[in-house]
């Protein structure tokens, strides 16, 4: 489902992406639709590599190697 919005834009940035607009064969609201979808995408793509990254260090990593001591042996009291 699409809507409408209002936005409030400087006069030159509004002349400069009507050139835009031209040359790559499209509109401004084209322009800003799918600048909008990229920063949302992005945003979203972000987060998700966000939880997966503190899931795994949550997890922990295993690195290998074998501990042949014991903590008490190390730190003897």
């Amino acid at each position: 489902m699409k809507q409408n919005i209002t936005l409030s834009i400087d006069k030159e940035v509004i002349r400069k992406s009507k050139i835009l607009a031209a040359k790559t064969d499209t509109s401004v609201s084209k322009l800003l639709a799918d600048s909008l979808v990229r920063v949302v995408e992005n945003e979203e793509f972000y987060e998700a590599a966000k939880r997966s990254g503190l899931a795994t260090l949550r997890k922990g990593f295993r690195l290998g190697g074998v501990r042949s001591w014991k903590r008490e042996e190390l730190y003897e009291r």
